[in-house]
């Protein structure tokens, strides 16, 4: 009796050849998305300390500012995806758009799961702080988050 499609009998060898391919595809996937999160942070900012900070849902979409206080000059520079701005009508704008381009596939109208992660410096004013959050409510997003650090 012939067995379907040719070849030796016994059992089939194992190929690591996919299997290393498929791992590697993952594995490029995984730190292009890692290093698109890292850019959005700024590391001269030195963030609140809040011993008691819950950590973050990571599983949904958010837009993160910074407010990098510069104490020289007494004035807090904002950025939003590598972005300097000025004017928190631009700021505002950049949001909305922002929150329009996450909408779910599916979903009707905006997305409702779309947060602010304000990342203000330790240093800087609360006026600062709120000026972004005036802008994340003129931008329709309601659901804001502050970054801090648990320890010193």
């Amino acid at each position: 009796m012939a067995g379907g499609g040719g070849g030796s009998p016994g059992d089939p060898e194992f190929q690591i050849a996919p299997m290393i391919d498929v791992l590697l595809v993952l594995l490029i996937f995984f730190m292009s998305i890692t290093s698109a999160q890292v850019l959005k942070v700024e590391k001269s900012i030195t963030l609140p300390v809040a011993a008691h900070g819950i950590k973050k849902d990571n599983t949904r979409s958010e837009a993160i500012v910074n407010v990098r206080w510069e104490a020289d000059k007494k004035k807090a520079i904002y950025t939003f995806d590598d972005k300097p701005f000025e004017d928190m009508a631009k700021l505002s704008a950049a949001l909305a758009e922002a929150k329009k381009a996450s909408e779910k596939v599916g979903a009707k109208g905006d997305n409702p799961d779309y947060r602010v992660v304000i990342r203000g410096d330790r240093e800087g004013t609360a006026r600062s702080v709120a000026l972004v959050m005036n802008a994340a409510a003129e931008a329709g997003i309601g659901d804001i988050s502050f970054s801090t650090a648990n320890k010193e």
